[in-house]
């Protein structure tokens, strides 16, 4: 038990002066509070908009994905050097440890996990005649808005 004495010691001295830490700070540091303080800063940017409420998903998946296959280096490397006395066993072991992760990858890349950007969706204009007709002009298909009442409403402005 004597030999985890020098450990123990210096887990309270860490523990101690971390919190001593915490306190002088929150005890000696100056309270100023202002709107430029409090706001958010980066690189100099001020931001235009809020930022959005939910962190988009793809971008944790993407994380995932790449643990994942570090996980699968890690366990690959030893393979790679004791392949000779792992026989045939390690071969099917490490091949089906192989196929689990590739097939994780292949769900992800089909069901989109990795498309960024915009959706692209595409509407059908088949059904709408005069939206692709040649005959189309901007006094068609511009809508004048506070016209109505006025003289010439009719008239292209």
């Amino acid at each position: 038990m004597s030999q985890y004495l020098p450990v123990a010691v210096l887990l309270i001295l860490a523990i101690g002066f971390g919190a001593i830490s915490f306190a002088a700070s929150r005890l000696l540091a100056p309270r100023r509070p202002s709107v430029a303080k409090e706001a958010p800063y980066e690189c100099g940017i001020i931001p235009s908009r809020e930022p959005p409420e939910r962190f988009p998903v793809s971008f944790y998946v993407v994380a995932m994905l790449f643990i994942m296959f570090d996980i699968e280096i890690i366990f690959l490397y030893p393979y790679a050097v004791e392949r000779g006395t792992l026989g045939a066993f390690g071969f099917w072991a490490i091949l089906g440890f192989s196929v689990v992760f590739f097939l994780t990858f292949v769900y992800e890349v089909a069901r989109g996990g990795l498309d960024w950007g915009p959706l692209q969706t595409y509407r059908d204009l088949s059904g709408d005649a005069e939206m692709v007709s040649p005959n189309r002009n901007s006094s068609s298909t511009i809508r004048r808005v506070g016209t109505e009442g006025r003289v010439g409403a009719g008239e292209a402005a």
